[in-house]
């Protein structure tokens, strides 16, 4: 190990990210350990649940939603914007995919890319009025998309009761895709091209933020807002733009889980597994970075997935997994770490005892 990489793995390993986690696990297992459970037991039964063999489907399926929504929210809030609305452009972009699917007059395919743009127009559109309240009228973005998912969800809730429900079925659902009118499955799986869909949708988060002029000054925003207006940056025109793009992906997400199984939209399903508040989370835990966020998003997916097995296992509810992911966020908020002397001093013998292993090789 080279004497640069050595303050490398100590800053990492000194991140309050770091911390966060570790601290939730240990205070998770404390918690185990309260109700008589084995947390070795338990957290291996989250691991084999959600990466095993019968497991990892459904957690690749979960993971494509949560990542998708942590992608639609970390974009703004790496300029220091919080979109709360992600729910509503969420179901709004699954509610106008089904519409475009059950009445597209198209082949199948062009159906289906069709109904995956109109649902990223759909959430866009909706995402940029929030932008426009605060612009225009001065509402602050939080207000404005919290506020505005609400008539959002209930328009789509009203659609798959009334207008497009399906006949003779007790469920608020509306009717099932034309054959056809589907994203491709993996194999018998239920994991879609959706999730190629959204890992591009990551590479160019990346992309944007490390190699373009934009992302250097959605980054300088987040740090400085006051010294990126200086530096010409419009505020105003920056948080269009943003809403606009996390809009996008967030009706995406909600247009991939109406093309995949059960094919039809489902008053309910999309927001139920709270894949907006969770995919907040993983962005916050990865400070919005975008390598991070994939990170965060896959953690969250498998403590979600694994949150069930882990209750078969233990008869630990898995209620167990969102106290953990609170547990990190409330050690994230108070940006703690370890020591900075535990891993120097650690640093100092590795970097001691090197030359002499050199030596004896």
């Amino acid at each position: 190990m080279t004497h640069t990489q050595i303050p490398r793995i100590s800053g990492v390993l000194r991140s309050p990210i770091t911390f966060s986690v570790l601290a939730g696990l240990v205070i998770g297992a404390l918690f185990l350990v309260g109700t008589g459970a084995d947390p070795f037991t338990a957290y291996g039964a989250v691991l084999t649940g959600s990466l095993g063999a019968d497991g990892i489907g459904s957690t690749l399926s979960t993971g494509t939603s949560v990542l998708g929504m942590a992608l639609a929210l970390a974009i703004p809030l790496r300029a220091g914007l919080i979109n709360l609305g992600g729910d509503g452009q969420m179901v709004l972009g699954g509610i106008t995919a089904a519409v475009t699917g059950l009445y597209s007059p198209l082949p199948a395919p062009l159906t289906v890319a069709l109904a995956l743009l109109a649902g990223m127009a759909a959430g866009a559109a909706y995402a940029a009025l929030a932008a426009l309240c605060e612009n225009s009228l001065g509402v602050p973005l939080l207000v404005s998309s919290l506020l505005l998912s609400y008539p959002a969800v209930s328009l789509a809730s009203y659609l798959a009761r009334y207008p497009l429900k399906e006949p003779g079925s007790s469920l608020p659902q509306t009717r099932a895709m034309p054959n056809g009118v589907a994203l491709p499955a993996f194999g018998d799986s239920t994991v879609t091209i959706g999730l190629l869909l959204v890992v591009l949708a990551a590479a160019a988060y990346w992309f944007t933020d490390k190699r373009t002029a934009f992302g250097y000054e959605i980054r300088m925003t987040g740090l400085n807002s006051r010294f990126a207006a200086y530096a010409g940056v419009e505020r105003r025109g920056l948080t269009l733009k943003l809403m606009s793009v996390s809009g996008a992906l967030a009706g995406l997400v909600g247009a991939i889980g109406v093309l995949s199984f059960p094919y039809r939209f489902v008053d309910g399903s999309l927001t139920a597994p709270g894949y907006t508040w969770t995919g907040l989370t993983a962005a916050l835990l990865a400070a919005a970075a975008p390598l991070g966020t994939v990170v965060a998003s896959f953690f969250f997916a498998v403590l979600a997935v694994g949150g069930l097995a882990m209750e078969r296992t233990t008869e630990v509810p898995r209620e167990l997994t969102q106290v953990l992911q609170a547990i990190v966020i409330v050690f994230l908020a108070a940006r703690l770490r370890f020591p900075s002397g535990w891993f120097r001093r650690r640093s100092q013998t590795t970097s001691q005892e090197s030359p002499q292993e050199i030596g004896a090789a």
